[in-house]
């Protein structure tokens, strides 16, 4: 895998120590977790900016690992590139993993920080991704999830209950997942020459 460059694509706050997103920037060649200036109240446009900075920084195609809004955010990046509302040259983005996927589109109390996210945007991506989900987070539900990868043109894994998948619903490392990522790549992206 050490042909990409692995953006770790977080959600809301920056990923605990012990959180896979945390750890996996250390398992693989090249990895960095995209560091947004304000974890507490996502800003739409500011956190483009963000992502598109880090993309313009990678020196070989991108792999995007995302988590909750961090999917969210993906999305919406796929929809301006597409619309040509991204600053600068397309970056070479490989494939996406996206894992648990926030549904901004619920309505609940405290899922009001996230309205800036919403609608949830549903283009077609133009490279390989996949969504995995759980059947029992309290962000998504599993046919929610199902939806999105279905609008996204990406495969879908449920993996059971593991809640929204991060340190808070007992996943830490999770190496069946860094596994599920690297036999993804090496079935869906084609080997660059």
């Amino acid at each position: 895998m050490d042909q990409y460059s692995f953006l770790m694509v977080p959600g809301i706050g920056p990923p605990a120590e012990g959180h896979w997103q945390s750890l996996w920037r250390h398992e693989v060649a090249d990895g960095r977790v995209v560091e947004q200036a304000n974890w507490d109240r996502p800003d739409l446009d500011g956190w483009l900016s963000v992502l598109d900075r880090y993309l313009a920084a990678c020196r070989k195609p991108a792999v995007l690992v995302a988590h909750s809004l961090g999917c969210v955010l993906v999305a919406h990046w796929v929809e301006r590139s597409r619309r040509g509302q991204i600053a600068g040259p397309m970056p070479a983005v490989a494939a996406a993993m996206l894992v648990a996927p926030g549904d901004v589109d619920q309505e609940r109390p405290g899922f009001e920080v996230v309205q800036p996210f919403a609608p949830m945007p549903l283009p077609r991506f133009p490279f390989p991704s996949i969504v995995v989900a759980s059947t029992d987070d309290f962000f998504v539900s599993a046919e929610r999830a199902r939806h999105f990868a279905r609008g996204w043109g990406s495969d879908y894994l449920c993996v059971g209950a593991m809640g929204h998948i991060s340190v808070e619903t007992g996943c830490g490392p999770w190496p069946r997942g860094l596994a599920v990522l690297a036999d993804f790549l090496r079935r869906q992206v084609p080997p660059r020459p």
